[in-house]
Order: C-alpha cells, then sequence, then structure tokens
C-alpha cells in the first residue's frame, strides 16, 4: 500500500491534533476533511469546537493555540488530558513541537509515527488497531 502523507494545510488543527489520524478522517464512508477545511463533512463537535472558534484563535499569526496569550487554557487542557488518558497522545505536546521544529518537521514526524508498520497504512489515534490489516498497533 503507499504510504499516506498529511496534508499540511488542513490536516493540523488549532489545539494541535493531526486530523489525518482522526478516525472520521480515515473512515471510507463519510469522510471528514479536518478541522481547517471549508465546508465539507465535519461532525457537529468539530464544526462547533470552543477551540476552533475561540476568539483568541482568530487574533494569532500562527493560528495555532500556543500563540495566545492563556495557552494553555482550561479547554486546551481538558481535551489534552482526555486524549493523553485515552488514546496516548498529547495536544499540548504536539503544539509545543510544532513551535519548536515547525509545521513541515512535525508533519513528517507524525506521518513517520501514524503509519502501519505491518502495510504502510496511516493508523488512527482512535484505534488500536490498523484499519487495512487489523495489525494492533504498539505505541
Amino acid at each position: 500500500m503507499h504510504k499516506p502523507t498529511l496534508n499540511t494545510n488542513f490536516l493540523i488543527a488549532p489545539c494541535g491534533m493531526n486530523c489525518g489520524i482522526c478516525i472520521g478522517h480515515l473512515r471510507k464512508k463519510n469522510k471528514c476533511h479536518g478541522c481547517n477545511s471549508v465546508g465539507g463533512n465535519k461532525p457537529n463537535h468539530c464544526r462547533n469546537c470552543a477551540i476552533k472558534n475561540c476568539e483568541h484563535l482568530k487574533e494569532s499569526s500562527s493560528g495555532f493555540c500556543y500563540d495566545c496569550p492563556k495557552y494553555p487554557c482550561t479547554r486546551l487542557k481538558q481535551l489534552d488530558k482526555r486524549y493523553r488518558t485515552n488514546y496516548q497522545m498529547s495536544m499540548i505536546e504536539n503544539l509545543n513541537k510544532l513551535k519548536s521544529i515547525g509545521i513541515v518537521e512535525f508533519v513528517n514526524q507524525e506521518n513517520e509515527r501514524w503509519t502501519c508498520l505491518n502495510c504502510n497504512a496511516r493508523v488512527s489515534v482512535h484505534r488500536e488497531n490498523c484499519l487495512e490489516c487489523g495489525e494492533k498497533i504498539v505505541w
């Protein structure tokens, strides 16, 4: 299988989520095009996201939460805690890495991290097994 790559323009959300590894983006039917996409098939919780729609975010030069004077805010901390607990991924770590190494290198690292070692398919942060081959993902 061809190794998928992330589109840096749409798939890295302001909160640091890599939408390219979200089950909504990876599913075959009714695929979500990512947090930053215009229109498209986005779930209501993404459309109405308090972080994506934050008034401070609109003022940031980068478009990411790390530029906010309130970083990390309560909403981001809650989201980060949920993802660290349930999926072993941290939004705040992603944002800190984005800020320090830039989006191009961050995306390169994400492409490496979230690729199935068995079949080279993109794996989902929301699943324990590869969607393509069923291989158990070892973090």
